[in-house]
């Protein structure tokens, strides 16, 4: 039985374009390691290139109504909804440290309904899930759901996009083998070693 890891094997680090390894190199330097969705996604450096283009343009914004906050509680949900280990994992620790809580991705992951979230991140979470699974239902009461609690339609995009792009990388991962990095378990749950 061939094993996904055996089928796509990551990226070596000296094979890929120099500005991918200038990019792996300089997340590897604020992180302390490298997370393996870039040196699996470096295998196609094309791919890369979009993907994580698309995934600066979705994260790193500072407009909107979406803290970052929100952005990694998207993801994490929609994750755990996708199966997604790698995600639920990386991104639930992103979360962890937004929030400064070491048990809210766990709790979110599992059913972020009983999480006693605050009422405006569940309807957020509501309008994601209903994108994730049943996006062909959206109507003009979920834009208004989001409404009341202070998103407009840009939000709804950007949690739209999220979502969307996510799904991809639920797939991306879980059919590649990733896995998660062992640093991503404790991040957000342990003090970081300061070197």
């Amino acid at each position: 039985m061939t094993h996904t890891t055996d089928r796509y094997p990551a990226a070596e680090l000296t094979d890929v374009p120099a500005d991918i390894r200038a990019r792996i190199e300089e997340v590897g330097q604020q992180t302390g390691f490298v997370p393996n969705v870039f040196i699996h996604l470096a295998r196609r450096p094309a791919e890369f290139r979009a993907f994580f283009a698309y995934y600066d343009a979705l994260m790193e914004k500072d407009t909107g109504n979406l803290t970052k906050a929100d952005r990694e509680m998207i993801i994490t949900v929609t994750s755990a909804a996708n199966s997604c280990l790698y995600c639920v994992v990386a991104h639930g620790a992103v979360l962890r440290i937004f929030e400064k809580d070491p048990h809210i991705a766990d709790k979110v992951a599992l059913n972020y309904r009983h999480a006693d979230l605050p009422a405006r991140q569940t309807a957020m979470l509501d309008f994601a899930m209903k994108v994730q699974q049943t996006p062909w239902l959206i109507c003009d009461d979920d834009f208004a759901a989001l409404a009341a609690h202070g998103f407009d339609d840009e939000d709804a995009w950007d949690i739209t996009a999220i979502t969307g792009f996510f799904g991809l990388s639920n797939r991306m991962a879980t059919v590649t083998g990733m896995t998660p990095n062992p640093e991503f378990y404790l991040m957000g749950r342990v003090p970081r070693d300061k070197r």
